[in-house]
């Protein structure tokens, strides 16, 4: 079991820190300079509310500064966290940005099912894309998602947390049984996998609190640093103590000694 939760602990760090981005626009073309607005209020800076109960207009403006013009075949709003996606929608809405021109499109946004998905505070890009699903260009904002606890990414945080109290329950217990290595930094790479699971939940919590989001230059921090703190209790943890060795039988060499009983009268001494 610690081995598992070891390899998964491990896989989301290496996503996090290894994330691919997303095809980047056909060679020799200028990416589109995007602004968008929510509601009518332009996402650049600020934080949008994303309410699973209502329909948002979404606006969309695409300044083409090349000499080319470019296709827009579709529109992707999409929540990531931890390098991974939690929502996406995408919108087929074909039109043409002419060379040095600018193109304005207008259309509802339907969230309808974002309830199961996410919850919080969640890093949010909207991107066009080509008909080859190639990045045009895009916008970034942070979006607060008014979903559900039980959404996708709250039992993700949930699952997580379970994961880290079994990693630390096994670490703690094999440091009562003394059953950790004599060796210290054998030790700290004992720790190391609750650290790191500690440092995930506290930034998915920080995120279903609508604290911080989690975007890279915070996710990447509070968990090497979750896993530091971590490798430090267990590289300073007490030598464990050997058990003691068992007493040796008393070798029976078959012989028997015989035991009898007398009852003695007490005697007076003389005066």
């Amino acid at each position: 079991m610690g081995r598992l939760i070891a390899a998964a602990v491990a896989l989301v760090t290496a996503a996090l820190v290894l994330g691919a981005s997303p095809a980047a626009a056909q060679d020799g073309d200028e990416p589109l300079r995007v602004t968008v607005t929510i509601d009518g209020k332009n996402i650049d800076g600020r934080t949008v509310t994303l309410d699973p109960r209502k329909v948002a207009e979404l606006s969309i403006t695409a300044e083409n500064p090349g000499s080319k013009p470019q296709k827009v075949r579709l529109i992707r709003v999409s929540g990531v966290a931890l390098a991974l996606t939690f929502y996406a929608y995408d919108t087929t809405l074909p039109f043409e940005v002419p060379a040095r021109g600018r193109t304005t499109r207008t259309f509802p946004l339907d969230v309808r099912d974002l309830d199961g998905q996410a919850i919080g505070l969640l890093p949010t890009s909207v991107t066009l894309l080509d008909d080859d699903r190639n990045v045009l260009g895009g916008a970034k904002t942070v979006a607060d998602v008014q979903g559900s606890f039980w959404s996708v990414y709250g039992v993700f945080g949930l699952a997580m947390l379970v994961l880290t109290a079994i990693t630390w329950a096994g670490a703690l217990l094999a440091l009562a049984r003394h059953r950790l290595s004599p060796n210290r930094f054998r030790r700290a790479l004992r720790f190391l996998p609750a650290g790191i699971g500690t440092g995930l939940v506290a930034v998915v919590s920080l995120s279903v609190l609508r604290l911080v989001p989690p975007e890279v230059e915070v996710e990447i921090p509070i968990v090497l640093g979750a896993a530091l703190v971590a490798m430090a209790l267990g590289f300073l943890t007490p030598h464990p103590v050997p058990d003691a060795p068992a007493a040796a039988p008393v070798p029976d060499d078959g012989r028997t000694v015989s035991l009898t009983t007398q009852h003695l009268e007490p005697q007076r001494w003389p005066e």
